[in-house]
């Protein structure tokens, strides 16, 4: 069901003002841990992201909704705060999606950017939150919908009066049809058109305003100065402004990230921004980066993952991992397996749980920040329509999953009552285990997160392998991608960084020796650590002189 929140007046429109929520009947008790700062690697480099849609996390107070008090409540799930428990996830971040008072239920048409939701609870409940994560060290990101405001918004109501009005050069309009994306106004004296790139429901603001640059600054610093959040997933970032026929990553669109760039670096150098420009070419999604955001989501990286793990050979992975080589060879991106726009993990791979095991291994070893969306790491079902996606979270096999005490704003997926937390903490070689022991290792191991990748050769098509090497810690990355054991396969790499020598192989999962690996002429030919790979397994071997 979809619930509307009436529109604001305009007055109200900068005041914050919420509803007041009913506050939950406990909370987590503050934890002091020392918020990780920049030291030789920005922190999200080394962070682990968690997406959340807060409608379907947790509800707090029996309304059917998520909120951020469920959040706040749900964090010792997430990371504790403690490095020497395993029974939290670990994530180190979090990617809060659509938090303003909006109209729809996914919240990506705005009406109030400086206010929270009412639904999802008060300005305070949501400080709340963002200070018992931080206790925790974990950062906080919000969505940020620059592209367009919602056509409930007060600025577009006003625009509507025609030129008369302040607002009407804050979108973008016609007397003509000029075609896909332009929107008609009924009523009028006159035709009169503006552009909705995404629907009639979601004007596009009018960059080439200076005003309306300024207003979104000033929304920028106060999430960040006044409130304290750690930056932006900035969506839509490649609609921002269409330039004649060029509607997608034009260069006034760069021009203005590279203005933002540098207006949200002084406000706060250590906050963090990752773009939103979905493509499959990494040519593409390079020129964002650096100047504009601090990185942006690889979308080429995840569809080969996953067309690789689900397809059971290493042709979609390789082909992604070599566009990324030339056109990306820093690696600095946001990565990630399928997201709240795309049909799920688990759907996708036809419920095979080994095969998300092997999508997870390869996404907590690769290079890149590694974005999980929530669910995911128990194996959460759905595809579209963007409902069926966007499901309460599965707590426990009990009446509405344990999300609510009451009916969910949304139907729970059938599978909830097998596919769980509470089913699969406890259990050993859980998907949810998993995840725990990768981020886990991912933490301990900092190759993993900041270090180079080396490409190596397999001559089994099932097989993919990878070097991640920072200073003198060498780890060799091998996943069996087939159902099958696997013993006719070699791995061939022609340089490694490593001096000629023999070289123990350890693997850290199972703390079992691999044999010895020679290295001759910088690199190794037909390597074989074990006899046998087991059917859908990853193994990190770290290489000791």
């Amino acid at each position: 069901m979809k619930k509307f929140i009436p529109l604001l007046v305009l007055g109200m429109l900068f005041s914050g003002c919420a509803a007041p929520k009913v506050s939950p009947t406990a909370q987590p008790t503050p934890i002091s841990v020392e918020t990780p700062t920049q030291e030789s690697a920005p922190w999200w480099k080394t962070a682990v992201f968690y997406e959340i849609f807060v409608r379907s996390f947790s509800d707090s107070d029996g309304d059917g909704m998520g909120d951020f008090n469920g959040i706040t409540q749900k964090l010792d799930y997430l990371n504790d705060g403690y490095p020497d428990t395993q029974t939290d996830l670990g994530i180190t971040a979090i990617w809060l999606m659509p938090i303003h008072p909006s109209p729809s239920y996914h919240g990506y048409d705005v009406i109030n950017y400086y206010a929270v939701n009412p639904e999802y609870g008060t300005m305070d409940d949501f400080k709340r939150f963002l200070a018992e994560a931080h206790s925790r060290g974990i950062k906080v990101i919000l969505d940020l919908v620059l592209n367009h405001t919602s056509s409930n918004h007060p600025f577009f109501r006003d625009a509507l009066q025609g030129e008369t009005s302040s607002y009407h050069d804050w979108y973008v309009w016609s007397t003509t049809d000029l075609g896909n994306g332009w929107r008609p106004l009924m009523g009028g004296t006159k035709p009169m058109f503006y552009y909705g790139y995404f629907c009639d429901c979601m004007p596009d603001l009018n960059y080439l305003n200076p005003d309306v640059t300024a207003q979104m600054k000033k929304v920028v610093k106060f999430w960040m100065e006044t409130i304290g959040v750690d930056g932006f997933r900035v969506d839509g970032a490649k609609h921002l402004i269409e330039e004649g026929s060029v509607a997608l990553n034009s260069p006034a669109t760069h021009a203005w990230f590279k203005n933002f760039y540098t207006f949200y670096k002084g406000v706060n150098p250590l906050a963090y921004t990752v773009g939103e420009v979905a493509s499959s070419d990494a040519r593409i999604v390079s020129t964002y980066t650096g100047d504009q955001f601090d990185q942006i989501f690889n979308f080429e990286m995840a569809s080969g993952v996953m067309n690789s793990v689900n397809g059971e050979a290493v042709s979609g992975i390789k082909s992604a991992v070599t566009f990324t080589q030339k056109d990306m060879p820093s690696w600095d991106f946001g990565t990630f397996l399928t997201n709240h726009d795309q049909d799920r993990v688990m759907s996708v791979l036809g419920g095979n749980v080994d095969k998300a095991k092997n999508a997870a291994f390869i996404l907590l070893t690769s290079p890149g920040t590694p974005f999980i969306y929530y669910g995911e790491e128990i194996g959460m079902l759905g595809r579209k329509p963007d409902e069926n996606i966007r499901r309460p979270m599965q707590w426990s096999s009990e009446e509405s999953g344990g999300f609510s005490s009451a009916v969910p704003w949304e139907e729970l997926d059938p599978s909830y009552v097998e596919v769980n937390v509470q089913s699969q903490q406890n259990v050993s070689d859980s998907l949810l285990k998993t995840y725990q022991k990768l981020i886990a290792i991912r933490e301990s191991q900092p190759a993993l997160s900041v270090g180079d990748y080396i490409p190596v050769d397999s001559s089994n098509s099932g097989v993919y392998a990878f070097i991640r090497q920072e200073g003198s810690a060498t780890l060799l990355v091998v996943v069996n991608l087939m159902k099958k054991s696997v013993a006719d396969y070699t791995i061939s790499a022609s340089s490694t960084a490593l001096e000629d020598s023999a070289y123990t192989a350890t693997d850290i999962l199972s703390n079992s020796a691999a044999s010895t690996l020679t290295i001759q002429d910088g690199g190794f030919k037909e390597y074989r650590p074990l006899e046998q790979l087991t059917p859908y397994t990853g193994y990190i071997f770290e290489i000791v002189k």
